[in-house]
């Protein structure tokens, strides 16, 4: 079985959620219990931290594994999902996974779990498992895939539980409400690990969800919005940010975008607790994670700056959320016209995505390869109704060619809507 063999068997005999959405989505632990069991308990021979919330789980988990692979620690990476090939969720180190592991292991393993019926990630989640104890890492950053209290990943009991933020996302699983999104998170917070939460943005009712479970289960939760650690944030011209910061100087950091403001104020404050609890971390080896991130991780996607004169940005934000900070930075870093090179999934709330979008724009409505992809000639339809005005393309490369085609050398290019979209665009010039 070659390498390609084996992912195809992975993403078709178990459905992959980033392809086909609702139908992949697998609730409950038992099939997780039953594989884990199999593989021997592997997370119980590794640290962990885990990370939940519905924006900025990947830039979080990226940058703490840089920080600690910066402070010495051996660290796995385990996170979703990937854009270009599906070793990018496990890492050491910021190595992928051999493909050869990756073979072995449906090899190997294939007459025990074919019987169960596992989804796609609950699978890899048990390879990734089985792969940090192999690989005898120090310390692994274990991002949620869904939710968090019936996500698979929560069989774990971590050294620190972070949730990023709560906005709205998947509500058919999570629930239509904040408080009841929530909850869902807040499943994640055990019996005496510490507990970080990046931001409540205001929402009370969001607040007391986490305070009344930390109480629950006897630990302490801390507010990282409330901490005041950040004192100014400034966009760099090569596409990062520097932070000022009461206890940690000056932070350059590579990642740019101003959603990371609320990022980099949890990710203090997690460092702070990890402090507290015996992690080895110099005020220069987090500058260190900070400056490097994607170079110490492979990090893709997040205001990744693709080519130059003209500019062209791709980011994975796919959530009214999401869009919010995206649209600030565009309009704020555009010196030119604006050309967005937009395509969604048919679960997301695409209206009132549509409306938040700047009007005097160049739109280029394109769908990805995926099941789940809103038709480009829908998006159209939907974007005339909020005043948005363009073309459509049937591929991502085909617009983006339109796009450099019709734009100057001043203008701004964006590729984004959702990650299908931003992993087709990656396929197509790496």
């Amino acid at each position: 079985m070659t390498y390609q063999e084996a992912t195809t068997y992975l993403f078709e005999s178990a459905p992959l959620f980033q392809n086909i959405g609702a139908g992949a989505y697998k609730e409950g632990l038992e099939n997780t219990h039953l594989l884990d069991a199999h593989f021997g308990h592997p997370h119980r021979y590794f640290r962990t931290i885990h990370v939940a919330g519905t924006n900025g789980k990947g830039s979080v988990s990226h940058t703490l594994a840089a920080i600690l692979q910066s402070a010495g620690y051996r660290t796995g990476l385990y996170t979703s999902p990937h854009l270009v090939d599906f070793r990018e969720r496990i890492r050491v180190n910021g190595e992928m996974i051999p493909r050869q592991r990756v073979v072995d292991f449906v090899e190997q393993e294939r007459d025990f779990f074919e019987p169960l019926h596992p989804s796609f990630f609950e699978l890899a989640t048990a390879l990734a498992f089985k792969y940090f104890q192999e690989a005898q890492v120090d310390v692994a950053v274990i991002e949620v895939g869904l939710g968090g209290r019936l996500d698979c990943t929560n069989i774990i009991r971590p050294d620190l539980s972070i949730v990023t933020n709560i906005s709205f996302d998947h509500v058919q699983f999570l629930g239509s409400t904040l408080p009841q999104i929530a909850t869902e998170k807040a499943g994640i917070i055990k019996s005496g690990i510490p507990v970080v939460i990046g931001e409540t943005n205001g929402h009370e009712d969001v607040r007391n969800v986490f305070l009344r479970k930390a109480q629950e289960v006897g630990t302490q939760v801390n507010f990282a919005d409330e901490m005041g650690e950040i004192l100014s944030a400034t966009p760099d011209k090569d596409g990062g940010m520097t932070y000022q910061t009461q206890h940690h100087g000056i932070l350059k950091a590579q990642l740019g975008g101003l959603y990371q403001y609320a990022n980099t104020a949890t990710i203090l404050a997690a460092v702070d607790e990890l402090r507290n609890i015996g992690y080895a971390i110099s005020d220069g080896q987090l500058q260190e994670g900070f400056l490097h991130v994607c170079d110490l991780t492979g990090l893709m996607g997040r205001w990744q700056k693709l080519h130059q004169e003209p500019d062209v940005i791709c980011d994975t934000g796919h959530n009214v959320a999401g869009f919010q900070y995206t649209i600030q930075q565009l309009e704020s870093r555009c010196h030119g016209r604006l050309h967005i090179i937009i395509g969604m999934v048919s679960d997301k709330d695409v209206s009132t995505i549509l409306k938040l979008l700047p009007k005097n724009a160049t739109y280029y409505f394109t769908q990805a390869s995926v099941k789940r992809a809103m038709p480009a000639d829908e998006i159209a339809t939907k974007a005339q109704e909020a005043g948005l005005k363009g073309k459509t393309y049937k591929k991502v490369v085909t617009a983006y060619r339109a796009a450099m085609k019709n734009a100057t050398p001043e203008d701004l290019i964006f590729v984004g809507g959702s990650n299908f979209i931003v992993a087709d665009m990656l396929k197509s010039i790496l």
